[in-house]
């Protein structure tokens, strides 16, 4: 094998490491200003009723952003359902930008 097309195969691979969307933070701040804040707080914090989604991680947040998608958290509760409608109008960049956004407030 040449050692172009070893080169080659190495940076194929290497690609296929790089997420499909790379995520964009002032996007994900603009997103959590119109969909989150009224109930996580400006700082992600949340407070009695909403959770603190700084803490997690960023593979957490996309997991639940798409466990509420599918309908696998739809606990009764005002607070659930409200959550499960914001997670509906999400795109998957939505979530990724959010996810980047929220892990800068560590």
């Amino acid at each position: 094998m040449k050692l172009s097309t070893v080169s080659l195969l190495i940076a194929a691979g290497a690609l296929a490491w790089v997420p499909a969307h790379a995520a964009d933070v002032a996007a994900g701040k603009a997103k959590a200003e119109e969909s989150c804040v009224d109930c996580h707080g400006d700082d992600g914090k949340g407070d009695d009723e909403s959770p603190d989604i700084v803490k997690i991680t960023q593979k957490e947040f996309v997991t639940a952003m798409q466990e509420f998608q599918s309908g696998k958290r739809n606990e009764p509760g005002k607070m659930q359902q409200k959550m499960v409608r914001e997670a509906k109008k999400l795109s998957a960049a939505d979530i990724a930008n959010l996810a980047a956004y929220y892990e800068t407030l560590k």
